[in-house]
């Protein structure tokens, strides 16, 4: 049995980044503080915020509305709700928006689902045979989309979603390599704009291993079934860097972020965030004169 670095406890996780094992207990406490210090640094919750959770039913979703509904529980000034799209994929969805149901049922948490079938006619999967765009171009935007607006007509004043360190090193990276550097500057928002909810990343310092024991340790519903359309060659080589990268020398994607972060004034700076407008069509806000949603589904006709 391996012990605790921290007390004569069995050690239920090695950290690689901080060279410790920890127990059930002080791996939580440590979970749980990063957290707070996300959500402290970056001001993500504040008093009288009304939160929409994005609940996909996925392990980093689930996880995150069950954690935010254990730290911020008894403030009373707080309300928490949970958004599921369904994008209409068979054999993918379906369970995963069961697994949200009952998630919120549990934790007493308000619950609506919006599908893209209603919403816009059809399914993704009619949208990818329909269309020439890739199938994560047309999830993507739609997604976004039905977040904002429904966390919107919710009143919500954030909207959480469960993107963990992993995730954003990943999108960093990216950016960098793409020298897309005003994307980038947009990871963070400035400011708050009429009719865009403000984004927040609760688990920015939380590793996407972290985040499945956390959750396995609370019995949490634990789906890992990868979406069929999910291909991404560029993306899955930066990821398979940065694991390899990290995997030799523990702790850089805290460096890739640390980084990132003492670059935000200068990207705010070079990058000023732009008034947007609302879409001719729809009235949802966008920096163009017709949104990216509206758009395609012209093209799908």
């Amino acid at each position: 049995m391996i012990g605790c670095s921290r007390c004569d406890r069995r050690a239920v996780i090695f950290q690689r980044h901080s060279n410790r094992h920890l127990c059930k207990r002080h791996f939580i406490e440590d979970f749980e503080r990063r957290i707070k210090l996300a959500v402290r640094k970056f001001k993500m919750i504040e008093k009288n915020d009304r939160i929409a959770i994005a609940l996909s039913g996925g392990k980093d979703s689930v996880t995150l509305t069950y954690t935010l509904a254990k730290l911020y529980e008894k403030r009373r000034d707080l309300e928490l709700f949970a958004i599921t799209i369904d994008e209409g994929i068979s054999n993918y969805r379906p369970p995963t928006v069961e697994i949200a149901r009952k998630v919120a049922e549990q934790l007493g948490i308000e619950h609506v689902v919006v599908s893209f079938e209603e919403n816009f006619g059809m399914t993704l999967d009619e949208m990818v045979k329909r269309g020439d765009k890739k199938p994560c171009t047309y999830c993507g935007v739609f997604r976004k989309y039905l977040l904002n607006r429904t966390a919107r007509e919710m009143g919500a004043t954030k909207l959480a979603t469960g993107h963990n360190l992993d995730d954003e090193t990943q999108t960093i990276l990216l950016n960098f390599l793409n020298a897309d550097m005003e994307r980038m500057a947009r990871l963070v928002p400035q400011r708050v704009q009429e009719g865009l909810i403000m984004r927040i990343k609760p688990f920015r310092y939380i590793y996407e291993k972290e985040v499945v024991v956390y959750g396995l340790l609370h019995n949490l519903p634990m789906d890992f079934e990868e979406c069929p359309y999910s291909y991404f060659p560029v993306r899955a080589s930066v990821r398979d860097f940065l694991y390899e990268f990290e995997n030799k020398y523990p702790g850089r994607k805290f460096s890739v972020m640390n980084s990132f972060e003492k670059l935000i004034p200068c990207l705010r700076e070079m990058y000023p965030q732009i008034d947007l407008n609302r879409c001719e069509r729809c009235g949802e806000p966008t920096p163009k004169k017709v949104c990216q949603a509206c758009k395609l589904l012209e093209e799908l006709g």
